[in-house]
């Protein structure tokens, strides 16, 4: 899902014009279009007056150009596809051989925390100095995060090469050995043959425009609301001190933001209009739960089939291509329709039909070796979200003005940042919480062998998943593990379940 948002700075522009101004769009999906924009036009401009590049045409691409442009955006998805289908069924593995408790949750977090804080940081100098260098420099930090994760000889070095991936802001992934070559084509090819206009700000303009105190404020507050919620029953419970106190200062301090942009910001990063009335705020709710929704199941798809099904990482990586595949093909679907008819809102609520269905199916799972359900589950599922990956941006673009398009994408990836970063952390707590919850019902069962049940408890049971058929339990006692994963990883499929009936609720009105 990040990379429609990456993507969408290439061609946002673009697509813009040629979705936003057509008739059955605007008319019937977005009654006060034309007020909006005359207000949108009204606000602020957002890259400095002085650039001299805004009124001039786009130059026309050649199809050499056209094509080498989109083999770049498309190793763009085989990176964002790497880290569904290959990195996340290992990172079980991985935390395993770093023999590393909380690394299972920490792996995700590390990028998904930096990725929340900095995207705001990213659309607002995309509008300064212009799409192609700054996705050059993401890309760059990106590659030198993946180094970083390929060469990490311990945990902490490669918790660090997933921060900084996030903060390239790509959604990449953590597997650096096959991030490095096809991130450094992506590079080339971007560098070479990418043509967007690009406003040739100075800069020491640019550097004026910077919103600044808003780009601190927004990094620091949700720093510390994310950290709050990676923190709270991991490394420190939900009424220590520092738990509390991240929670209550990164809220004030995410207050302040919103008086920043709203009262003070000339250039602000993430501009109030955009949520001048509930029609412009629901599309960012409901992609915000998609999102939620997708990456909580997606993040412990993997370790469901290797804890409860008894999968090998490779197995469990196939067994996630239900869920990727049907979201590839309905994404695809969905954007051809809409580009035909101009009309989102169906799509929005033919989506959720499928997301609400799947995910209650999922809830319904049996513990069962047949994985039939499953993959009819997961396709459920996957449908629903492929369909929501773009409607939802275009209902934000609808109703804003084209100059507000970077603004549009830039608040689009932060809410997907910020709701994937929770559901990350709170579905590793909930997990953590029932191995806890469970571990004694397990000691008991086990009888004689009622010590090995610690090596399962929440804080170790992510890292201890290929344990199960090596510590000496036989047969019948190894199902009983593994069918307390499967009850503890449905409560997991429960805590998204909610989002679901509330996006329904929100696309419907």
């Amino acid at each position: 899902m990040s990379k429609a948002l990456g993507l969408a700075r290439v061609s946002s522009s673009i697509n813009s014009k040629n979705i936003v101004n057509r008739a059955p769009l605007a008319n019937a999906n977005v009654p006060n279009t034309t007020v909006d924009n005359a207000n949108a036009n009204a606000a602020p401009a957002r890259a400095p007056s002085g650039s001299s590049e805004q009124a001039t045409e786009s130059p026309r691409l050649s199809s050499a150009n056209i094509a080498w442009t989109m083999m770049s955006l498309c190793l763009s998805v085989l990176l964002s596809a790497l880290d569904l289908t290959i990195v996340t069924p290992a990172i079980p593995a991985i935390v395993g051989s770093f023999k590393s408790a909380a690394g299972y949750t920490w792996v995700g977090g590390a990028y998904t925390l930096a990725y929340a804080a900095v995207t705001p940081v990213w659309g607002s100098v995309s509008d300064i100095w212009g799409r192609k260098p700054i996705m050059l420099i993401a890309v760059a930090i990106f590659l030198v995060g993946s180094l970083v994760c390929a060469l990490a000889p311990k945990m902490n070095a490669l918790i660090v090469g997933r921060a900084i991936q996030g903060l390239g802001g790509l959604g990449y992934g953590d597997n650096g050995q096959y991030c490095l070559p096809v991130g450094a084509v992506s590079f080339l090819v971007l560098l070479f043959f990418l043509r967007v206009q690009s406003p040739r700000t100075p800069i020491a303009a640019g550097l004026k425009v910077i919103d600044w105190t808003g780009s601190v404020l927004i990094v620091g507050g949700a720093l510390m609301v994310l950290l709050a919620l990676e923190f709270g029953d991991v490394v420190y419970s939900w009424s220590s001190a520092t738990v509390i106190c991240l929670l209550i200062f990164g809220a004030a301090v995410m207050a302040l933001f919103v008086v920043n942009e709203w009262k003070i910001a000339k250039n602000p990063i993430i501009p109030l209009w955009l949520f001048a009335s509930p029609s412009k705020v629901a599309p960012y709710v409901v992609f915000a739960c998609n999102s939620y929704v997708f990456i909580g199941q997606a993040y412990y798809l993997p370790l469901y089939a290797q804890s409860a099904l008894a999968a090998t990482a490779l197995m469990s990586g196939l067994y996630l291509l239900p869920l990727i595949v049907s979201c590839a093909l309905a994404a695809a679907a969905a954007g051809i329709f809409m580009q035909r008819t101009g009309k989102y809102l169906p799509v929005m609520y033919i989506a959720q039909g499928f997301l609400v269905l799947g995910s209650g199916l999922l809830i319904s799972l049996k513990f069962e070796s047949n994985i039939t359900r499953l993959i009819i589950f997961q396709i459920l599922v996957g449908i629903g979200v492929g369909m929501n990956i773009e409607a939802p941006i275009l209902a934000a673009q609808a109703a804003a003005s084209v100059r507000d398009t970077a603004a549009v994408t830039a608040t689009m990836g932060f809410v997907r940042s910020l709701s994937t970063a929770i559901s990350v952390v709170v579905g590793g707590v909930v997990f953590q919480n029932e191995m806890n919850a469970k571990n004694g019902e397990l000691a008991s069962r086990l009888g004689s062998d009622s010590s090995l049940a610690s090596i399962f408890n929440g804080d170790n049971a992510a890292s201890s998943v290929e344990k199960i058929s090596t510590v000496g339990l036989n047969a019948d006692q190894q199902v009983l593990v593994r069918e307390m994963y499967f009850e503890a990883l449905r409560m997991v499929w429960v805590m998204v379940g909610p989002l679901n009936v509330t996006t329904r609720y929100i696309a419907v009105c």
